[in-house]
């Protein structure tokens, strides 16, 4: 598989940190896109929305949803979900790791390594 790999996120953020690590200690070139330095493009964040829904991407355990006032989390939808995730990117989950078709939300060893693992030859 030729396809670049991105890892978008947050710099200072320890998931991040640990993806990022994880890539280099196994050798495998990417790129960084930083939510808060560049944004996420809206078509990037709705094709993510559309293939893992909105529910997958919400960092609702953050800090900055946590401090929205109550009726703002409430009754969350694609539409309101989306216009919080694009207004404050702090709000995505990180990472996010793309790859081609891949599309990875959060950071496991294990959740990496299989997607990372060379194909099994035929048999």
């Amino acid at each position: 598989m030729d396809e670049p790999v991105t890892l978008h996120g947050i710099r200072n953020c320890d998931a991040m940190k640990r993806a990022l690590a994880w890539l280099a200690a196994h050798g495998i070139a990417h790129r960084s896109h930083d939510y808060r330095l560049h944004g996420v493009p809206s078509a990037l964040l709705e094709g993510w929305v559309d293939r893992l829904g909105w529910a997958a991407l919400l960092n609702r355990a953050g800090t900055t949803f946590r401090k929205l006032p109550d009726a703002a989390r409430q009754d969350l939808d694609a539409p309101r979900a989306l216009a919080l995730m694009q207004a404050q990117p702090a709000m995505i989950r990180r990472p996010v790791l793309t790859r081609g078709a891949l599309l990875l939300v959060g950071f496991t060893p294990a959740t990496y390594a299989e997607a990372f693992a060379p194909p099994a030859p035929p048999a």
